[in-house]
């Protein structure tokens, strides 16, 4: 496996204890890791994530401000200095399980075709995230939006989760950005991530993106992470909860970008503005 070489990359944001458990994490996620970079988003931490990454052997690269995580996870793509066969993008707030860096480029090298390669997401708490969806259409989006907290097991939800194929190894829409290994051409032939979002449904842009370019977004379960969502989004819910709503109205906006699709990008924007409303009252 060491002939291979993975550039992994993370962006920060008051994120310093979150990140020196992933950095420490990494030696034993597999041979194939090579450089790392943590892009630090010019938080009030900055200084002790500096600390944290070079005392670990990692690249630290200090971005002018709070650029988003899109384009945090361009800007340390673009910094890095060492080749790399594939790209690992990674939030902070991860730690990644011995040997999983390596099943995650083994199955790259198995799939040709393989432009994006997810691992199994746990909880902190030891559940399996759905991490591996359909891409949301007008109907799926709209029904687990408004259905999806109040309604768990609606079909529409059960349906976008796909949560019932979460043990096999399988193609999905899009896999979550919380840890996913990239193949370099397949980044490169359609741009990266789309930089006018901020945060939120870069992924979900990301896959569908991919698909249409031909590429396979692939699940590999026998890769394990656990991700604590413990990093600064946890601190300003409310601000957080917005950007969500806006990132979704700006992908599904975009599927449904025709004239004649004036009054359901309306509905959209009205319904998702009502839910912003419900969940941040």
């Amino acid at each position: 496996m060491s002939e291979r070489s993975v550039l992994v990359v993370t962006v920060t944001y008051n994120s310093t204890e979150a990140v020196s458990h992933f950095l420490a994490s990494i030696p034993a996620a597999g041979s194939s890791v090579g450089e790392v970079i943590v892009a630090e988003n010019a938080s009030s931490e900055a200084d002790e994530t500096r600390a944290v990454t070079e005392a670990s052997g990692a690249r630290f690269f200090l971005l002018p401000d709070n650029v988003g995580y899109g384009s945090g996870v361009a800007a340390a793509i673009d910094a890095a200095t060492q080749p790399y066969d594939y790209i690992l993008v990674s939030n902070p707030d991860v730690v990644l399980e011995p040997g999983s860096v390596d099943l995650l480029v083994q199955a790259a090298d198995e799939l040709p075709g393989g432009g994006s390669f997810g691992p199994k997401i746990l909880t902190a708490e030891g559940d399996v995230y759905p991490s591996a969806r359909q891409l949301p259409s007008l109907r799926t989006g709209v029904a687990h939006a408004v259905f999806g907290r109040i309604w768990p097991g609606n079909p529409w939800t059960v349906a976008y989760r796909a949560e019932r194929e979460n043990d096999r190894r399988r193609n999905a829409g899009w896999l979550s950005g919380a840890c996913l290994l990239i193949r370099p051409e397949a980044y490169r032939a359609i741009g990266g991530f789309d930089l006018s979002y901020f945060m939120y449904f870069e992924d979900v842009d990301l896959g569908d993106r991919l698909g249409r370019a031909g590429w396979a977004n692939v699940y590999v379960p026998d890769a394990v992470i656990t991700h604590s969502g413990a990093h600064s989004a946890s601190r300003n819910v409310k601000r957080m909860e917005k950007a969500h709503h806006d990132s979704a109205y700006r992908y599904l906006s975009r599927r449904y970008s025709g004239w004649y699709n004036a009054p359901v990008r309306l509905a959209l924007r009205l319904g998702l503005w009502g839910r912003l409303w419900w969940v941040s009252r």
